[in-house]
């Protein structure tokens, strides 16, 4: 009886000598998040500064979009805003001097007549009085003196107002004339402004989406950029495994030519499985279950290329 026993734990222990052993991490593949930039105004592409495969700094020019028109808008809004500061300008201050000269010579000339008036008036009272004159001359010099009174009043009002500035009324409505055509000029700058595109971010010119002369309708991207900090990990875990994921727990990734495994944070972890199978959850079914989880490199690494397979393992990379 033990003798017959022998073989079957010779078989058991060789099948068990054969069975691999689990895999050393779970496969995956490098993707990237790509920077589609893009004007927000439509226009023939007039230049292209970049090619695919450069490398380019933040703020270095990508391309530019025909602008005659946004140009010809600006112009005519800042001569707006000449304008309208220039009328404003001119109601905050009083008439020119020549102007209120001349106010001031007629109320000299109004003085005189007016003395000429009082003159002819006191002659007048006595020319009545003895009986030279009828007592309507009398009245005549008095209305005379009084017209040349109310003339001198009349234009020394009027030097008055020519020092003062306009209304406040008046004065209120040219600045809100004022702000509008400098609204204007903003909107027609930043118009003019966003038919230039420069680069966002530092990184590597992925693709350009068009070329010199083509239309490129409002919002399509023209260069796609890629920065170093935006590549990430995709790898599939399976469902016994998942417990021991956490957003920001470390992950080791390995790759082909990588000259050392790269250090990651995992950022992402999906909700759902990628694969269910039918029926019920048995035990050989639940591991066939696999979870997205996206980790991001601790620091930029240029061997991480999009499209590359990588094999990630838990935990941080022992030294």
């Amino acid at each position: 009886m033990t003798r017959r026993w022998i073989p079957l734990f010779a078989v058991a222990a060789t099948i068990g000598g054969c069975t691999p052993p689990p895999p050393a991490g779970f496969p995956g593949y490098v993707e990237a998040d790509y920077v589609r930039v893009a004007a927000p105004l439509s226009g023939s592409l007039a230049r292209l500064a970049v090619q695919k495969g450069d490398e380019v700094a933040l703020g270095a020019a990508l391309f530019a979009l025909e602008s005659e028109q946004e140009r010809a808008a600006r112009a005519e809004a800042e001569a707006r805003l000449r304008q309208a500061e220039a009328a404003l300008a001119d109601l905050e201050k009083a008439r020119r001097p020549p102007e209120i000269a001349a106010v001031r010579a007629q109320v000299a000339q109004a003085e005189a007549a007016a003395r000429q008036s009082e003159a002819d008036l006191e002659r007048a009272r006595k020319l009545v009085a003895d009986k030279f004159l009828p007592p309507q001359k009398l009245d005549e010099a008095l209305a005379t003196r009084d017209r040349d009174r109310a003339r001198v009043a009349e234009l020394s009002a009027q030097v008055a107002v020519a020092n003062l500035p306009a209304r406040n009324d008046a004065i209120a409505a040219a600045r809100a004339d004022a702000k509008a055509a400098s609204d204007a000029l903003a909107q027609a700058q930043w118009r003019l402004d966003q038919k230039a595109q420069t680069a966002p971010a530092a990184g590597l010119v992925n693709d350009t989406l068009y070329r010199p002369g083509e239309w490129v309708a409002a919002g399509a991207p023209v260069v796609s950029l890629l920065p170093p900090g935006n590549v990430k990990i995709r790898f599939y875990v399976p469902e016994p495994a998942l417990a021991s994921l956490r957003p920001g727990g470390s992950v080791t990734v390995r790759c082909d030519g990588c000259a050392q495994s790269i250090a990651a944070k995992i950022g992402f972890i999906a909700p759902q499985a990628e694969y269910t199978p039918p029926v019920i959850y048995s035990r050989e079914n639940r591991a066939k279950l696999v979870f997205l989880v996206e980790a991001r490199p601790d620091t930029p690494s240029s061997a991480l290329r999009p499209g590359l397979p990588v094999e990630v393992a838990l935990g941080a990379a022992t030294p």
